[in-house]
């Protein structure tokens, strides 16, 4: 599959088959996910995108909820801590699954795989390169809505789930606060910047009890092994 700038009805003939079409076809899902480096995004790229974002959000999110809570009660998780709940409607309304969730095609049209809740960009997806920025096209994202490539490079949505090896099992409470109010990876002051379309500028303004709810309930979603590949920076 192209990058997004591809009808709905070509996603439709390449997404349909979800983990099957990864694993027979190296270009059957070829798409890009979220992104982030110093480059400049104009002020109308940023609003037509939080616009979609928040579209998206809005349609989607009773089915996103739904389909949480029953991942979570399917897993075991604890439903009765206060923390989790606030996490778990935070990243609900945000719209996370909305990028960390690979989509797949459904006889309702483009839904989140919640079988993959949260896993981020798949890493058998192998990404044909980004098409060449023209006139006004000027970014690009896969049909799965995991990765996106623009004037930054190419980036892919991250593993949130508990994994320790491929998602953010070793990570700290306060490593997660310090990535969302500074937009550093690691939330090491030098590391490399989160790239767009990650908004951690808005989630920055989330009070520090909501930052570590979403934290509390990302650390008891089931664990799930993706190595979501590294962020490409542009060509020179």
């Amino acid at each position: 599959m192209r990058y997004a700038e591809v009808s709905m009805q070509d996603s439709r003939q390449l997404a349909v088959g979800g983990r099957q079409c990864e694993e027979s076809c190296e270009h059957t899902e070829a798409c890009g996910g979220p992104v982030d480096t110093g480059h400049r995004r104009t002020g109308l790229g940023s609003r037509v995108l939080a616009g979609l974002m928040i579209a998206t959000c809005i349609v989607g999110g009773g089915y996103y909820g739904y389909r949480a809570v029953t991942v979570a009660k399917a897993a075991g998780l604890p439903a009765g801590d206060p923390r989790v709940e606030r996490g778990r409607y935070l990243v609900t309304i945000s719209g996370c699954n909305d990028c960390h969730t690979p989509f797949k095609m459904t006889e309702k049209g483009p839904m989140p795989d919640m079988d993959r809740m949260l896993s981020g960009h798949p890493e058998r997806m192998k990404l044909p390169p980004a098409p060449k920025a023209e006139g006004p096209w000027v970014w690009f994202g896969a049909g799965t809505n995991t990765a996106f490539a623009g004037p930054w490079g190419v980036s892919h949505s991250a593993n949130l789930t508990p994994d320790k090896n491929t998602g953010l099992g070793i990570w700290t409470e306060e490593m997660f606060v310090q990535a969302m109010r500074t937009g550093k990876h690691w939330g090491q002051p030098g590391a490399r910047s989160i790239q767009p379309p990650m908004p951690w500028p808005a989630v920055a303004r989330m009070t520090d009890e909501d930052i570590k709810s979403v934290w509390a309930y990302l650390q008891s979603i089931p664990p799930i092994a993706n190595h979501v590949p590294d962020y490409q920076p542009p060509a020179e």
